[in-house]
């Protein structure tokens, strides 16, 4: 007979065990900088898995993504197409992660990377078939201007009336496909193109074309803009007095406000320089190698440029190298698909699965794992 009260807790040897999440005091360094490489890794066995459900053999599938561009048969050719895929990616995450750091969240790079390569393709257009100096570099403006004037317009409404720039910039992308597909049929339509949808061709128009500087390597004047903002993003970030307020702002907001720094300010800039460096990827690529002004010329840069930023770690060069690993996948995803019959979906669902388990790993960055027997009742 027992004395009325609750039976003690005991454990019993071989009692089933239960995982517990443990803040860590400090973010950990070394989880910080395992993560993504983790995230890779994990993402490669995913991804396998999915292509072996596919009926591909997913060690081959896997090998031609990551390998067959660097080291295989034709890797001559698919090496210099890493610059031409990475620049507009990395030039436009810099600008992201400038506005993720200091926590605005500008999901319409896509938007402004379409009003960019109009604005440029425009000033190329209006000034065709003139053969002056000046052309490019005003194509240059035109570009970042419009990408700015575009990027601006969700910092606006947040300053002015507290609007959620996540969703105003996301909807502005599709205001952007309706102009782009609206110019293509319409004012910037190829007057010779036998009533095809498009422009004229860029590359045919030597004072608006975006040629390589050097002969077959991809370096292109938007691969040297991506170095230049990697460069500029590391200088400010680490040594200006406004980079120091953009990292306070996103690790305490409250904080930045007693230490002066304006939260509108901020704002306006941070959508500005973002929607300017996607407006230049977007000129960069529709004078080089888009070409022209097409309904189907965005190809999700805008969005895959997120992953790219966390990939990198919100870190300038990180952002560089994570650039070039998404413009690798983009280019053995082709291959993968001529060469295995990969559909197409199914390389983006690839890429989609990076930020997916980045985002999941990312967790032990600030959380450790603990195992811990669960307590049982007698």
């Amino acid at each position: 007979m027992g004395d009325g009260g609750s039976a003690p807790l005991h454990r019993h040897e071989g009692a089933p065990m239960r995982i517990r999440l443990e803040k860590r005091p400090q973010p950990s360094r070394r989880w910080l900088y395992l993560s993504p490489l983790l995230a890779v890794l994990v993402t490669m066995l995913a991804g396998g898995a999915l292509f072996a459900a596919l009926g591909k053999n997913p060690v081959e599938a896997i090998a031609t993504i990551f390998w067959e561009p660097l080291f295989g048969e034709f890797a001559f050719y698919y090496r210099p197409q890493l610059l031409v895929k990475g620049a507009p990616l990395v030039l436009i995450a810099i600008g992201l992660s400038l506005g993720f750091r200091a926590g605005v969240w500008n999901i319409g790079a896509e938007g402004q990377y379409i009003i960019g390569a109009l604005a440029g393709a425009g000033v190329g257009l209006a000034f065709y078939p003139l053969d002056a100096w000046f052309v490019f570099p005003l194509m240059v403006i035109a570009g970042a201007l419009g990408g700015l004037a575009w990027g601006m317009i969700p910092g606006l409404l947040r300053v002015r009336f507290g609007t959620n720039e996540i969703l105003v910039s996301l909807m502005l992308v599709y205001v952007a496909e309706k102009l782009l597909a609206a110019m293509a049929l319409g004012p910037m339509k190829n007057p010779e193109g036998m009533g095809f949808p498009g422009s004229r061709n860029l590359q045919q128009y030597p004072s608006a074309h975006n040629a390589d500087l050097i002969a077959d390597t991809g370096m292109h004047w938007g691969a040297v803009a991506a170095l230049i903002a990697v460069i500029f993003a590391y200088i400010l970030l680490g040594r200006h007095v406004l980079g120091y307020h953009i990292r306070l702002t996103g690790q305490a907001p409250r904080a930045a406000r007693f230490a002066g720094v304006d939260p509108a300010r901020l704002v306006l800039f941070c959508l500005g320089v973002s929607g300017a460096l996607a407006g230049l990827a977007g000129m960069f690529e529709v004078s080089g190698p888009a070409g022209q002004v097409s309904i189907d010329f965005n190809v999700g840069y805008g969005f895959t440029a997120i992953i790219v930023a966390f990939l990198g770690r919100l870190h300038p060069f990180g952002i560089a190298l994570a650039g070039l690993l998404m413009a690798l996948t983009y280019i053995g995803g082709e291959i993968a698909q001529s060469n295995l019959g990969l559909p197409a979906a199914a390389i983006q669902m690839f890429q989609g699965m990076l930020l997916f388990f980045l985002l999941a790993v990312d967790l032990l960055t600030n959380y450790r794992l603990r195992l811990l027997p669960r307590p049982e009742t007698a």
